[in-house]
């Protein structure tokens, strides 16, 4: 048995959880600049 059996399959599945961090990461900061946008809004007026 090699030590690189069944590596390609984890390089794919690696990369596919990385791409839907880096996806959840993005939407995520979006998401909490637009919420801290919001309370900064109610807290000035």
């Amino acid at each position: 048995m090699s030590a690189d059996h069944g590596a390609p399959m984890d390089y794919k599945a690696h990369n596919e959880t990385y791409a839907g961090f880096l996806t959840l990461f993005k939407v995520g900061t979006i998401v909490s600049a637009l919420v801290g946008f919001v309370v900064i809004m109610l807290i000035s007026h």
